[in-house]
């Protein structure tokens, strides 16, 4: 008789329950294979023994690019053979798309499988045609048994395998209906040991749940080798490709895309594209030098101070930590003297990008500051800083990456923290540099 364990917490019971007693999660006891418990097990016979790592050679991967500069850029330089790569994202947001224009650069290196378990064939090619995909070692496959597309695999041999989607693929030999939790782990484990012994590449999409998870709470990362998220607003036509876990490279790195007629077009100056719309000279605006991995991205953060008409006063962000954020005006009111307890504050990073880094703190206090003060910021300027509470500027990352990123698009003066001056070269743009707020408010021409 088999058992029931609990996907969250390991919980086990030997009937099926709608909440998990231990944790307390719904819908998150998965039956097990394999029947119960054997007390009399028989004696293990073969396997690998067990050898010192300083004699195992270590087999260096090869990478294979995959015809996209943003793609190669989150993974790493490319796509390792035999990796099982996790594409996450919400429905509509441009998974399929992306895949199928980098199954149509990848056939052209060996044949690729494509396989749609939620498209017909006529569909498939109805997209691939308006994507202008027609190469001839792309294979495509309209089935959802992953029995069926095992053998279908093994008889084509292909160097890179799509699967289109993890969620709507099944094991036939278990009860549960497909996208169900233990459905999805099971078919993600056979990918896995495929790609594995084959050496074949393995791209899974992924959709998310109302809760930002992946067909349940966190039941496929840690099965796979690389997990990369395709964010962006629904209503805008910018993308951005980010990776969550990486075993071959950096999860820092950020690709960006633009939604177009052809698909997604990569985006190679997204500083330009962010600062395209920004109006200039106004109260409230700063343009932040910020750091995606190892590219500089100009950003512009956007503040809105106004009188509240209610006894609380609102706080809200967008792109930006809102207990960051909070944390900032604390320091705003208590060491530079600003009256914020009567006002609304309202901060969005323009975009639709997301940014948590510590850097983006001086930028988000200058805004403030000039929108309260209704006093505007030149026009060329830059700034990045981290600030401390005790209103201190700390140093920061890769200045002088930030600093020539700015002076590429025309920005005449800098601003960031005093400590980041020594590590400078000459010769470079107007740089300022302030030990504390109230330092930085006087150099960038707030009264």
């Amino acid at each position: 008789m088999g058992k029931f364990v609990c996907q969250e917490c390991g919980y086990s019971s030997l009937k099926w329950l709608g909440r998990c007693p231990a944790c307390g999660q719904w819908g998150a006891l998965v039956e097990e294979r394999g029947g119960g418990w054997l007390p009399h097990r028989q004696p293990v016979v073969g396997g690998n023994p067990p050898q010192p790592l300083a004699a195992v050679k270590a087999v260096p991967g090869t990478l294979s690019a995959t015809g996209s500069g943003e793609l190669d850029r989150v993974l790493g330089g490319g796509l390792v053979a035999g990796s099982l790569v996790l594409f996450g994202g919400e429905p509509g947001i441009g998974k399929s798309t992306l895949l199928l224009q980098t199954a149509g650069a990848l056939a052209r290196q060996g044949p690729v499988l494509y396989v749609s378990a939620e498209e017909s064939l006529g569909q498939l090619s109805l997209r691939a045609t308006r994507l202008g995909v027609t190469d001839p070692g792309l294979y495509v496959v309209a089935e959802a048994n992953v029995e069926v597309i095992r053998e279908q695999v093994l008889g084509l041999a292909p160097q890179t395998v799509i699967i289109d989607s993890i969620q709507t693929v099944y094991l036939p030999e278990l009860a549960s209906a497909p996208g169900s939790l233990g459905q999805v782990r099971e078919c993600a484990a056979e990918f896995f040991r495929l790609a594995k012994d084959k050496q074949i590449t393995f791209l899974l999409v992924g959709h998310v749940t109302k809760e930002g998870f992946l067909a349940g709470p966190k039941a496929l990362e840690h099965l796979v080798d690389v997990v990369l998220y395709l964010e962006g607003e629904r209503f805008s036509n910018l993308r951005v490709l980010r990776a969550v876990k990486n075993r071959f490279g950096s999860t820092s790195e950020i690709g960006v895309f633009q939604m177009a007629e052809a698909g997604l077009v990569e985006v190679a100056n997204p500083s330009a594209l962010f600062l395209a719309a920004r109006r200039g000279a106004c109260s409230g605006s700063v343009v932040l030098a910020g750091l995606e991995g190892t590219r500089p991205v100009l950003l512009e953060v956007q503040a809105l101070v106004a009188p509240t008409a209610f006894g609380h006063p609102r706080r809200l962000s967008t792109g930006l930590d809102l207990q960051r954020v909070l944390l900032l005006l604390a320091v705003l009111e208590k060491r530079c003297g600003l009256a914020l307890g009567n006002q609304d504050v309202y901060l969005n990073l323009a975009g639709g990008l997301r940014l948590e880094e510590p850097a983006v703190d001086l930028a988000v206090c200058l805004a403030v500051a000039s929108s309260l003060l209704e006093q505007p910021l030149p026009e060329d300027l830059a700034v990045a800083g981290e600030v401390g509470l005790t209103g201190e500027l700390r140093r920061i990352p890769q200045a002088e990456r930030r600093i020539r990123e700015a002076a590429r698009l025309g920005f005449r003066k800098f601003l960031l923290p005093a400590a980041n001056l020594g590590d400078l070269p000459a010769p470079l743009p107007e740089v300022v540099g302030a030990g504390d707020l109230r330092a930085a408010f006087r150099l960038a021409g707030l009264r």
